[in-house]
């Protein structure tokens, strides 16, 4: 084969599966109303189960789940006769894939969850078959022909039921009101979850640590502060603690250029007066966007009072796993 062939055997590969996702799309009905109302009354967990390919399926949907909302886990219909049934309660409901809808180790299932009230979705390509007619509800994915050009290996049929759990996950989650906290809430390791969950507060520096000066200090004594503190800025307070201004790496250049004598300089004279501010209770990736709006590279933090209460700076972001 040439690359053109590769190339066009890709290419080939993606249509089937686009005009596959555009089949089963057109296949839905109040079916799928069903199994959400469903699946949003179950107070237990969904238990999604599936042999071989619809079981890899199977695990990435209970995931998918899971981590938008839904409590779900993943039950190998294999295992499951043989002992890890008992993971199903009466409060839960299983979400079954097979694209025949006649999985032997699926539907020997079946009776034991009929017999335990529990409720049945299922995902499969075949209407007809003993899985989608024996359940609470069928969610039709059967598509006209698998990508593969043999029409053997599962590849179509398992794109559509992927796409189809991906469907039932982001409508459950807006029937929930799933939000970005709730998403953090699941994801605390990763770097999502510490933009969606770190707060100012939770990693500006505080107390000794913020650089400031009084209105009445002298340059050389900001630039001492700015150099013991090593943040790149010092604040400049009024009697009250109140921000009056920063004085920063920028405004020492700034400084340096108009060739002025550091020695008869107050701070107040050369120092950027307000300056941009954070609340401490604002997300830490409000910070990072605060600082590259308005390409400066560090922020006091101050209260509802108008108080400078902490500093951080974009180092403190990067070492935060926020950028």
């Amino acid at each position: 084969m040439t690359v053109t062939d590769h190339l066009a055997s890709a290419q080939r590969t993606l249509q089937l599966e686009i005009a596959a996702l555009e089949e089963i799309s057109r296949h839905l009905d109040t079916g799928f109303s069903q199994a959400c109302e469903l699946i949003l009354k179950c107070s237990g967990r969904v238990v999604v189960t599936g042999m071989g390919k619809s079981g890899h399926i199977a695990n990435k949907i209970a995931a998918t789940l899971a981590s938008t909302g839904t409590p779900a886990f993943f039950m190998h219909p294999g295992e499951a006769s043989h002992g890890d049934l008992g993971m199903v309660t009466r409060s839960d409901l299983v979400l079954a894939l097979s694209n025949s809808g006649e999985t032997q180790e699926v539907t020997s299932l079946l009776p034991q969850l009929v017999r335990l009230g529990i409720p049945v979705v299922s995902i499969t390509g075949a209407p007809n078959s003993t899985l989608a007619r024996e359940a609470s509800v069928h969610l039709n994915a059967s598509i006209s022909r698998e990508a593969c050009p043999l029409n053997l290996a599962p590849t179509s049929s398992t794109t559509a039921a992927l796409a189809l759990g991906d469907a039932l996950a982001i409508a459950l989650l807006e029937a929930r009101g799933f939000g970005p906290d709730d998403f953090a809430r699941s994801h605390p390791g990763g770097s999502l979850g510490r933009k969606l969950l770190l707060r100012v507060g939770d990693i500006m520096h505080k107390d000794s640590q913020i650089p400031w000066v009084t209105n009445t200090a002298s340059l050389r004594e900001a630039l001492l502060e700015m150099t013991h503190k090593g943040l790149g800025f010092t604040c400049i307070l009024d009697e009250q603690k109140k921000l009056l201004g920063v004085y920063t790496d920028g405004d020492l250049r700034r400084t340096l250029d108009q060739q002025m004598d550091f020695h008869q300089l107050q701070v107040t004279q050369v120092m950027t007066p307000g300056g941009k501010t954070i609340a401490p209770e604002l997300l830490a990736a409000e910070a990072v966007h605060l600082m590259e709006e308005n390409q400066i590279n560090a922020l006091p933090v101050t209260n509802a009072q108008g108080e400078v209460v902490g500093a951080l700076n974009m180092h403190d972001l990067l070492k935060a796993g926020v950028i």
